[in-house]
């Protein structure tokens, strides 16, 4: 059977490594479960971000402001709550 995860190697300096090793410690979990949770949160963070850009992009594009977030929700609210005919 193939596995399922791959090995990888990396570098970290030694006062890094022992706040890994705290965190891993006081949490009862393996270096891997911390990283891998890590690298994920990093990915997540980073997609989010890029959205995040997109919408700022579009809203210059469009003139419109930060006052202008709770008007557009409002109106998005109000017409998805509207029956459609």
């Amino acid at each position: 059977m193939p596995r399922s995860t791959r090995t990888i190697t990396f570098s970290l300096s030694p006062d890094l490594m022992e706040r890994v090793d705290e965190v891993t410690r006081s949490e009862g979990r393996s270096r891997s479960e911390l990283l891998r949770e890590a690298v994920l949160r990093y990915l997540e963070e980073r997609e989010w971000r890029s959205i995040l850009d997109y919408g700022e992009q579009r809203a210059r594009e469009q003139g419109l402001g930060p006052e202008d977030v709770a008007l557009l929700i409002d109106e998005y609210r109000s017409e998805a709550a509207s029956p459609r005919s």
